[in-house]
């Protein structure tokens, strides 16, 4: 007989995002980040999870008892093993229930998809040359953030 925690942990990433966003009355919270290398490319992943959007912003949940500026680091080291610099708080908003925690930061190290489950790959964009898959408001913060000198 399978455990709950085993059936969890076989579910998609994106079913479970969804399960997890739909069942709960209160809010969860995430930390993304608009992260910039010396060329002012900016770094997205290509999330396993998000069907219709694949290439985002990095970041990820904020475990419990966690602070948003260390779980942004975690989730960047974790899925591509960059280091962050200048990491600053950009904006909080709240999209229904969820509420995400922007930064902004610099990076100039080799990034590596290292969680292949959830990353199906990573690049440096020029604001010029997103992807087209990329979400309409993250390509609009990504403008943003570029414009303001990064």
């Amino acid at each position: 007989m399978l455990k709950l925690g085993t059936v969890w942990k076989i579910l998609p990433p994106w079913l479970r995002l969804r399960i997890v966003r739909t069942t709960q009355s209160k809010f969860t919270v995430s930390s993304a980040a608009i992260i910039t290398n010396e060329r002012g490319e900016v770094l997205l992943l290509n999330h396993a999870f998000r069907p219709f959007h694949g290439w985002a912003l990095p970041g990820g949940f904020i475990e419990a008892h966690e602070q948003p500026e260390a779980a942004i680091r975690r989730e960047i080291r974790e899925e591509t093993g960059l280091e962050l610099d200048d990491l600053n708080l950009f904006r909080i908003h709240t999209i229904r229930r969820h509420v995400e925690i922007l930064f902004t930061a610099t990076s100039n190290g080799e990034a590596e998809v290292r969680s292949p489950r959830e990353i199906l790959e990573l690049g440096w964009f020029a604001v010029d040359a997103l992807p087209e898959n990329l979400s309409r408001s993250q390509r609009e913060l990504v403008r943003e953030v570029i414009s303001r000198g990064g």
